[in-house]
């Protein structure tokens, strides 16, 4: 009786593949080869991928552009963000959403923004109303991922950091607001 902890014994290296295990891998082989082409296709063709632009930028830069951004938008009664114009920004940073809270409208296209300052961190919007339905995205320092979205629904959205970035990560929360346009 042979042990797998012990090396086969005689030449088994040169022993030929048994024509069933030869059907099996070409077969898996081929199922790979139309699942990754699959996948390819799905990704670019489907609609629940939000690909968007990515740029190199430093998180000074994107600071700026998001400190530019506040000063141009309006601002409710209640501190929260109103967007001057399609562009949104929000930055990452432990333990906070800057650019949030912020109110966006239904059926309009925005461009969100999206960096870190500092860490990786995920990116994940949820609609109050709906919990099991979101949007996974990560926000890396050193990028600003520009990422198309319309809202459907007028529910507020809560930013939530899905990717464990330190000890204050539990508390990492934004909201967004979206009204009927």
């Amino acid at each position: 009786m042979s042990s797998p902890l012990k090396p086969p014994e005689g030449n088994w290296w040169d022993v030929p593949v048994d024509r069933r295990e030869s059907i099996y891998l070409g077969l898996a082989g081929i199922w790979s080869l139309l699942i990754f082409g699959w996948m390819s296709i799905f990704t670019r063709i489907g609609d629940q991928n939000p690909i968007g632009d990515t740029y190199r930028v430093s998180p000074e830069e994107f600071s700026e552009n998001l400190s530019e951004y506040r000063e141009n938008a309006g601002e409710t009664e209640d501190g929260v963000l109103i967007p001057d114009g399609e562009d949104v920004y929000i930055a990452a940073a432990q333990f906070a959403w800057q650019g949030t809270p912020v109110q966006l409208e239904t059926g309009k296209t925005y461009k969100i923004h999206l960096s870190s300052l500092d860490v990786q961190h995920g990116f994940s919007i949820r609609p109050e109303g709906n919990l099991t339905r979101q949007v996974n995205l990560l926000a890396l320092p050193g990028y600003e991922w520009v990422i198309e979205m319309e809202f459907d629904e007028a529910d507020t959205y809560h930013v939530i950091c899905n990717e464990f970035c330190g000890v204050g990560h539990s508390s990492m929360h934004g909201t967004i607001e979206v009204v009927e346009g």
